[in-house]
């Protein structure tokens, strides 16, 4: 006979979640918190959209203002913007909403622990919890939490706390030092947000060239070159580029410059960035490099400068200066840069 499995909520040390900021973050992670047994009690949300995620994610958990959240909530999740979360902390905090022993999680990958500094002041207990993953605000992002990594950040006293929840929640702890919290946070921009970028820039250009679907060819190679860069790192670097083939990446410049002129400085920046790894790798021959480098090298700008005159000839007598009109005389005055006169 099997034995069914234990209902959640019977597990010790259940909290009741808060969560300030109905974002795509935070209403996932607090029903992932729901699923291992702890209770989701309020949340705060101000746009339309806010609203509809946390009902979607979080139903019949009630929509409150953030000092009401903190006045129901043990565990209280800050998923706003990095650039607001230092004010909605102090706000909190001069409201008076944080009560000792409480704990306040926040999940902006760019902050560890200190920005939280006003609420252990105020017997608060402080966490930085970011999970590595990109959201929808939909129901998938609980699912795409398993095996996701988060980077924490927390006090050696809840170290062991700051472990459980990441688990409960089906992720991976990394341990990151506050001070390197920001570079952490770039190398995350850099790789997810600017991926982004350069998927949405081929797929314009391919759907320029006349492809129909260009989701479905960038789909195989895209996931085969994460997929070897990620095994293999620089040793997977392919193209013309890691080659040195300076003709091809002309032709490039060349096609880019007519047709999405506002993509060069991407190419040109990506291309040397990554004839740089080629060349320190082994990969790319330094003769083979000057010339690509060359045609790499952004053009020169046209000159602005007013072109030389002759200097005066000194073999003729000067000349008198032209008449000017006489101070107030009813004539032009001097004229300002912007054409007015003074």
């Amino acid at each position: 006979m099997n034995t069914p499995p234990p209902d959640p909520s019977s597990r010790p040390a259940r909290l009741d979640v808060g969560v300030v900021g109905a974002g795509r973050v935070g209403p996932a992670l607090a029903a992932s918190l729901a699923l291992a047994g702890h209770r989701p009690v309020a949340v705060s949300g101000v746009s339309d959209a806010s609203r509809r995620r946390a009902a979607s994610l979080l139903p019949d958990v009630p929509l409150v203002t953030p000092d009401e959240v903190l006045g129901r909530a043990q565990l209280v999740l800050l998923t706003v913007p990095d650039d607001a979360l230092p004010g909605l902390v102090a706000g909190l905090v001069e409201t008076g909403a944080v009560r000792p022993g409480q704990l306040l999680v926040h999940t902006s990958g760019r902050y560890g622990t200190k920005v939280l500094d006003p609420v252990v002041r105020a017997g608060g207990l402080p966490l930085a919890l970011h999970p590595v993953m990109t959201f929808t605000g939909t129901p998938v992002d609980v699912q795409r939490l398993a095996g996701c990594s988060f980077g924490v950040t927390a006090p050696e006293e809840l170290r062991l706390a700051a472990q459980a929840l990441v688990i409960e929640m089906g992720g991976e702890p990394e341990w990151i030092a506050e001070e390197a919290r920001p570079l952490y946070h770039a190398a995350l921009a850099l790789g997810s947000n600017h991926l982004v970028t350069l998927v949405a820039q081929a797929m314009d250009l391919l759907r320029t060239a006349g492809v129909d679907a260009p989701d479905r060819m960038l789909g195989p190679l895209l996931g085969a070159s994460l997929d070897n860069a990620l095994r293999s790192g620089d040793a997977a670097l392919t193209g013309p580029v890691s080659r040195g083939d300076a003709g091809t990446v002309a032709a490039h410049i060349e096609q880019l410059h007519a047709h999405a002129p506002q993509t060069l400085p991407g190419y040109r920046a990506m291309a040397r960035a990554t004839a740089d790894r080629a060349l320190s790798h082994g990969l790319l021959k330094p003769e083979l490099a000057e010339d690509l480098l060359d045609v790499l090298a952004e053009p020169p700008h046209p000159r602005t400068d007013p072109p030389p005159t002759d200097p005066p000839r000194t073999d003729q007598p000067p000349t008198d200066p032209p008449p000017t009109d006489p101070p107030h005389s009813g004539g032009p005055g001097p004229t300002d840069p912007t054409g007015g006169t003074e």
